[in-house]
Parts: C-alpha cells; sequence; structure tokens
C-alpha cells in the first residue's frame, strides 16, 4: 500500500456532507446547492452533436498525443484569445482528459523522489488537488497564503531562500480559485525570476480563464505573460485549461496542457504509460468546442448577470465584492463572530436550505492562522432567478444573526 495515502485529508465535499450530518432543512424550501463549481448552464446543441458525430472513431484506439486536428484547434485559440503566436502543435500542445486528472499527474511526471526534501507550493486557499498531487508524488506541500488584506496575492516570501531551493513545482490558479483573483503581469514577472534561480516548474491552472465581465479586458494569461516578458520558449512554464467552465461540458473531461516543448514531451512519455487518450468522439466535440466562441461569450453574459444582481443584495450583509474573474463569490461572515464559517454553513442549510462550502475546508493552517476560516465561497453557477432566491434567502438569514 502506498503510504502517502495516508497523508490525504478528506474532499472538501467529504467534510461538508460531515458537516450537514443530521441536519433537517425546512421541508418548504427547496434545496439551491452553491457549494460546488459544476457548471449548470446547458451544454450548447452544436457540441452534443459533434459528439454523436464522432462515434465512428470508437471502433480505433486513440494516440496519447490526441489527432493533429485537435491540437491544431488548441493552439489556434491559444493564439487567437492571449494574442500571441500560436504554439506548435506537435511540440508545446497536449490534450488531457480535463485540468483536474493532468493538474495531479503532471507532479507525478515532474517530481524528482531522489532529491530529499522536495516541496510543491501553491496558494492558500487552494484546489486540494494540489495537495494530493504532491503527497503521492513523495514531496511535501507548502502554501503561499492570498490574504484579503494583500488584496489575495500570492505570499511570496512565506518561504525562506533554503524551501524555496526545494521547491520542484510551483501550482498558481489564475483567475484564482476560490478568490477570484487574475495574476498582473508583475506577478508573474517575480515567479519567472523565482523560477529561473531556484529553477522548479511553474504550473498554470487557468480553468476559470473564460469567465469575466468585460469583454475588452481579458484576464493575462501565463502564456501571454511569459511572451510579453520576453520568453517566447515559455522554459519552466506549463498552463492547463478545460472545456467544462469556458464551454459547459463537465462531463465531457477536455483539456489541454500548453507551454515548455521539453516539459510537455516528457509528460507525453508519462502519458502513454497512464493510459489517458482521449476518446475520439470526445476529441471530435472539442475540436468543434474550441474553434467557436459565440457560446463562450453567451455563457459570460448569464455569469455577468448574475454578478450584478446577486453580488449587491448579498453584500448588503456579508463581505464580498465581484471577483476580477471566475464564478465564486468569496465573502467573510467575520462580522458574525463568534459564528464561525462552518457554522454559518450549516445553520444557513438548517434554516433556509442554501448549500454553499465553508472556506476554512479550501484552506490548511499556515503560519499559525487558516487563510480560509470566517470565509465562505458561493457558486454562482445556478440559473439567474435561482441564484437570486439563494442571494435572498443569505440575506434573510443575516438578519437573524
Amino acid at each position: 500500500m502506498n503510504p502517502h495515502l495516508s497523508q490525504l485529508q478528506p474532499y472538501p465535499f467529504e467534510k461538508l456532507r460531515q458537516l450537514f450530518a443530521g441536519v433537517t432543512p425546512p421541508a418548504g424550501l427547496r434545496e439551491i446547492k452553491l457549494s460546488i463549481g459544476e457548471p449548470q448552464h446547458p451544454t450548447p446543441e452544436f457540441i452534443k452533436r459533434a459528439v454523436t458525430e464522432g462515434l465512428a472513431g470508437l471502433a480505433n484506439y486513440p494516440t496519447t498525443a490526441g489527432s493533429d486536428a485537435l491540437r491544431q484547434a488548441i493552439a489556434g485559440w491559444i493564439g487567437r484569445r492571449y494574442g500571441i503566436p500560436a504554439p506548435d502543435f506537435a511540440t508545446q500542445v497536449l490534450p488531457v482528459l480535463g485540468s483536474r486528472e493532468a493538474l495531479f499527474s503532471f507532479a507525478q511526471t515532474m517530481i524528482d523522489g531522489s532529491r530529499p526534501g522536495a516541496l510543491v507550493a501553491c496558494p492558500n486557499p487552494f484546489y486540494q488537488i494540489y495537495e494530493g498531487a504532491a503527497l503521492l508524488a513523495g514531496a511535501a506541500p507548502v502554501f503561499l497564503d492570498t490574504l484579503p488584506e494583500h488584496n489575495f496575492e500570492l505570499d511570496l516570501t512565506a518561504l525562506s531562500d533554503e524551501q524555496w531551493r526545494r521547491v520542484q513545482l510551483l501550482y498558481v490558479c489564475s483567475p484564482g480559485n476560490p478568490t477570484g483573483k487574475v495574476m498582473g503581469l508583475d506577478a508573474w514577472k517575480n515567479l519567472f525570476e523565482l523560477s529561473d534561480r531556484h529553477g522548479f516548474v511553474i504550473a498554470s491552472d487557468e480553468c476559470y480563464s473564460e469567465i469575466y465581465f468585460d469583454e475588452g479586458d481579458k484576464p493575462l494569461g501565463g502564456l501571454e505573460a511569459a511572451q510579453r516578458l520576453g520568453r517566447d520558449d515559455y522554459r519552466n512554464l506549463v498552463m492547463f485549461s478545460s472545456l467544462s467552465k469556458r464551454s459547459n461540458v463537465p462531463g465531457l473531461r477536455s483539456g489541454f496542457v500548453a507551454g515548455d516543448a521539453a516539459l510537455i514531451g516528457k509528460f507525453l512519455l508519462y502519458r502513454t504509460y497512464h493510459g489517458s487518450a482521449m476518446s475520439p468522439a470526445v476529441q471530435h466535440a472539442s475540436i468543434a468546442a474550441w474553434n467557436d466562441e459565440d457560446h463562450v461569450v453567451d455563457n459570460r453574459r448569464q455569469y455577468a448577470e448574475k454578478f450584478a444582481r446577486t453580488t449587491p443584495l448579498i453584500a448588503r450583509h456579508l463581505a464580498t465584492a465581484r471577483p476580477d474573474a471566475g464564478f465564486y463569490l468569496w465573502a467573510s461572515v467575520a462580522r458574525y463572530a463568534p459564528l464561525s464559517d462552518t457554522e454559518f454553513a450549516r445553520e444557513l442549510l438548517r434554516q433556509y436550505n442554501v448549500v454553499v462550502l465553508p472556506g476554512s475546508f479550501l484552506a490548511r493552517e499556515s503560519g499559525g492562522v487558516n487563510p480560509g476560516a470566517d470565509f465562505i465561497r458561493i457558486a454562482l453557477v445556478a440559473g439567474v432567478e435561482e441564484c437570486l432566491e439563494a442571494a435572498g434567502r443569505i440575506a434573510a438569514f443575516c438578519q437573524t444573526l
């Protein structure tokens, strides 16, 4: 048995299940679930059709690298989206089965277990896959807090020089989960300088990049930042993206990694053994999705409407604001102390049948504090009217406190 399995903590939604054990919500209120970041907008019909049109490919084994047509579609999208030269589809792009599995397996490829004391750095709060990937690769996770008093920027001073020398992999998430913070060019410059100094690889999780609120102000991406800073070889940088949130197809399990050709080559070698080739039908649908932007613009419009209408209602009672991007409200419940974030979530369910995620479940204690404590994460993934109803219930609950 892998001894590192004992180091894994329960997933946030398992903690939530345990927290809610024994809670009976009001019978007259239907459940509104805003705890999980699962897109609930309808999947575009043209993507569904493309899946069925690609079913003939099921008679063949797919290649791990995917088809040239898919990698060309992805490379073309990257070039159009970020206004940079399209990456080399043959060496700098690799399809994956959604960003989650790739974020996990990438650590298994990058961590050198022969070097003692290996560290993997990640934001705090964070997507728990980063921690699990580090532990099961034989490394120790270390955390860079993202706090409101620092405008949710990564705290790069949290690690000593000695720790940075042991970091082999750094996960970043921009737009951030759960804060919605988008990293600016200066932040990327600092990360690249650290990477050059200490030799670690940067894994940039950008799965929320296509949910933003101003068509003229798109979130900066890692490859775009590298190009703007003269790093056109993308050395020690790989970005991860997905169709799940962009195109409302979380069940399709389709994404990509792109960046440093040397790293992509090693990751491809790993994946040929890992057995993670994408189904031809999924490849066919993915090509259609990456080549269409109209449905993505409409998707953003729906999220923008939800944020515009619900954020003011919630912000009257909880310290929150529209994020830079993404579909989460990261809301402080500190004004209702001594009620904790877990107690807030439990009572909100019991009294109003609205499910949110306690922020402390998304973070680890670091420097004597849990930076997720006294926050809740509200995923505005349901329809506009359902999100409005939930906002009204949250406001009514806060008025009772």
